[in-house]
């Protein structure tokens, strides 16, 4: 996308409509043919859907080795995995991912506009190879680090934050919201047990939840998972892109016929090794200039994440839809009570 609003004829121009996605695709498509989706859109969106499946296939099998229960096929763990291992779950997956998404890390942080619209690259497939090659296997793991940590533990705070809200949360706002039947007179509360009569599930009175109740919690869990994760990977970010250029500039002065020698090589090797030393030593004397440290790693937090939390909810609700989907729709969830059941379905 960062290609498509470089050459778009609005990108000097203030944020209006036309600076929108589906705008800036469109004016794309009209200047350059439709060609321009396989060639500079799709590698791109083939990268993220890989690595999202991967997150979210991992993470469903670290859960499941860890917690038995969620290893069933069923819509609903019965018990419910604890906050450590959804915590654990979420790191394991987070290493995953970071490990395979660190050669598209390592081609979008050196990615430029300029290099495409001067014609250097003609289009994604070719600069992902070339570009692959220039730095090679030391260049797309350098920085690895910082990927690891910020990928593992916000990972790890956002599913556990999801499944505990969505879990957890969930089944105790529905035992004390419809905890009230204890405080029913004995006509009402033998009208609800008519209800329940010829229930083959139980011979107390069953109450159903309403049915948008469920969906208006995962709803919320995924604004606060997202939230959660951002206050780990945001600073940890800024971080990063100080310390990626840093490592641009080292790509620069190492790469080429010149690095052939073991000794260039090794010299390579020292500066990726002592670029984490003078990041951070930046980042403080950057951080002295903003007025302290949590100022400067949290500028603008609020206004990036809340454009991100949209499209991170609507993922989790659908990572949910379709774990559900292909569950046992015969296994439900009761909430046994004192004279009545919760039923979960």
């Amino acid at each position: 996308m960062g290609y498509a609003r470089a050459i778009s004829p609005y990108a000097d121009k203030k944020w209006g409509w036309r600076m929108l996605s589906p705008a800036l695709l469109a004016s794309a498509v009209y200047r350059h043919g439709w060609s321009f989706l396989p060639n500079q859109v799709l590698p791109p969106l083939m990268a993220n859907t890989i690595i999202g499946a991967t997150l979210y296939t991992s993470y469903l099998q670290a859960l499941g080795f860890l917690h038995e229960p969620s290893a069933r096929a069923t819509k609903r763990a019965d018990p419910l995995p604890s906050p450590i291992n959804t915590f654990t779950a979420g790191f394991i997956a987070g290493s995953i991912q970071s490990l395979i998404a660190a050669p598209l890390d390592a081609l979008q942080v050196r990615f430029h506009a300029t290099e495409f619209v001067g014609g250097k690259y003609r289009n994604m497939w070719q600069y992902a190879y070339l570009k692959s090659r220039e730095i090679g296997i030391r260049g797309v793991f350098a920085g690895w680090s910082l990927s690891l940590v910020r990928d593992s533990f916000g990972s790890a705070v956002f599913f556990s934050t999801f499944e505990y809200i969505k879990g957890q949360a969930f089944y105790s706002f529905v035992s004390n919201y419809y905890g009230h039947y204890g405080k029913l007179t004995g006509s009402q509360q033998d009208a609800l047990r008519a209800q329940g009569k010829g229930n083959a599930m139980a011979g107390n009175p069953v109450i159903t939840p309403h049915y948008m109740l469920e969906p208006s919690f995962i709803l919320l869990a995924g604004v606060a998972a997202s939230l959660a994760q951002a206050v780990i990977q945001y600073p940890v970010s800024r971080i990063q892109d100080i310390h990626y250029g840093r490592l641009e500039w080292i790509d620069a002065h190492s790469t080429g016929k010149a690095i052939a020698t073991g000794t260039r090589q090794r010299g390579a090797l020292g500066l990726y090794a002592s670029a984490y030393r003078k990041t951070f030593k930046q980042c403080l004397a950057i951080a002295r200039r903003e007025g302290g440290l949590r100022r400067w790693l949290f500028r603008d937090f609020l206004l990036r994440t809340l454009t991100q939390v949209p499209s991170t909810s609507a993922g989790l609700i659908v990572f949910e839809v379709i774990r559900r989907k292909y569950g046992d729709a015969s296994d439900v969830v009761k909430i046994q009570k004192d004279g009545y059941d919760i039923l979960l379905v």
